[in-house]
């Protein structure tokens, strides 16, 4: 029987404390081994609950042969950094989104990773519900005919003052927080070939980063893909496909909690179907596939090409609606 693998985790954002760190603790193959922060306290506050050791400074964790993987939920701006010595040192790494803010810079961290033999994914929760995979089965079936667009938009209330979200040289901002949800739900539905053919992102007053942001999108086919995002805004995460004869709509698409029972709605033209689904839990999903994908890096068989052609579509188009849009 193969050993746990052991997780260290790289900052104590809420993201960490709320959901990854509680699904690290209960799942099967994983062994949450230490939290890092560069407080002392803050570490022992983090890692007290679970019984991990609480490790002060970042580049002590990474020095720790007992670590196997990373956990990145550091902001946006020091993902790169990070990310580039956890794999240095020989660490797996799983990073919240984005992985970087420059496509660029995410390609010679994949590259990185691959000449290295480690798995570097970015913590892309939502593509691992099986919601998701029903839908793209109903739209192969042609539940809704010939397929013509996709409209997705995920919107959140304004993050109290101080946050790093409002910081731009954090990589703070709608685009980089919650852009993200949509535009890789369009890659994830329609597939390859997605380019941007307009956006515009929005500031507020007293705001020195984006607080929402819209793009078009479509495929030479013609396609199309609208998405909305922003963090000053009353809570939306749905999207919908609309075909020839009829439309899918999924709501709370992007953060269901475990217990959620998804609702899918397929309207046609003789009236609406609705298919209730089981319950499913796309944290502990999420680290299922990235420890089946160490164990295959390990044997010598990389599942990784799905993932990195899926997330470098994402860094373009992101990229391409910063951009488009005039300066804030």
């Amino acid at each position: 029987m193969t050993r746990p693998l052991r997780f260290g985790v790289l900052g104590c954002a809420d993201i960490a404390r709320r959901r990854m760190l509680p699904a690290m603790a209960s799942a099967r193959d994983i062994e949450l081994a230490a939290v890092a922060s560069r407080s002392a306290a803050t570490a022992a506050r983090m890692a007290a609950p679970y019984g991990c050791r609480a490790v002060t400074g970042y580049e002590a964790l990474l020095a720790d042969g007992a670590v196997d993987a990373v956990y990145v939920p550091l902001p946006a701006a020091l993902h790169a950094t990070w990310v580039e010595a956890a794999l240095l040192a020989g660490k797996h790494v799983l990073a919240e989104k984005p992985l970087t803010c420059d496509p660029g810079r995410t390609r010679e961290l994949l590259a990185l990773a691959d000449r290295r033999g480690l798995v570097l994914r970015e913590n892309v929760l939502f593509v691992h519900h099986r919601q998701h995979t029903v839908v793209r089965r109903l739209v192969a079936w042609g539940a809704i005919g010939r397929l013509h667009s996709c409209h997705a938009e995920f919107t959140v209330p304004a993050p109290a003052e101080g946050d790093i979200r409002h910081d731009p040289a954090l990589g703070g901002g709608a685009l980089w927080d919650v852009g993200p949800y949509p535009v890789r739900a369009a890659v994830h539905l329609l597939g390859p070939g997605l380019r941007v053919a307009g956006a515009v992102l929005s500031a507020a007053p007293g705001r020195a980063v984006d607080v929402a942001g819209a793009a078009l999108l479509r495929r030479d086919d013609g396609v199309t893909a609208s998405l909305h995002f922003g963090i000053d805004h009353a809570y939306r995460s749905r999207y919908e496909l609309c075909g020839s004869t009829g439309r899918i709509t999924v709501d709370r698409a992007f953060t269901p909690a475990a217990d959620h029972r998804p609702l899918i709605a397929i309207e046609r033209a003789s009236g609406t179907r609705t298919l209730r689904l089981a319950a499913d839990d796309q944290v502990a999903n999420c680290l299922t596939t990235f420890g089946a994908a160490v164990r295959a890096r390990r044997a010598g068989r990389p599942q990784d090409a799905d993932h990195h052609r899926d997330l470098l579509a994402q860094a373009d188009l992101l990229s391409a609606v910063r951009r488009s849009t005039p300066p804030l």
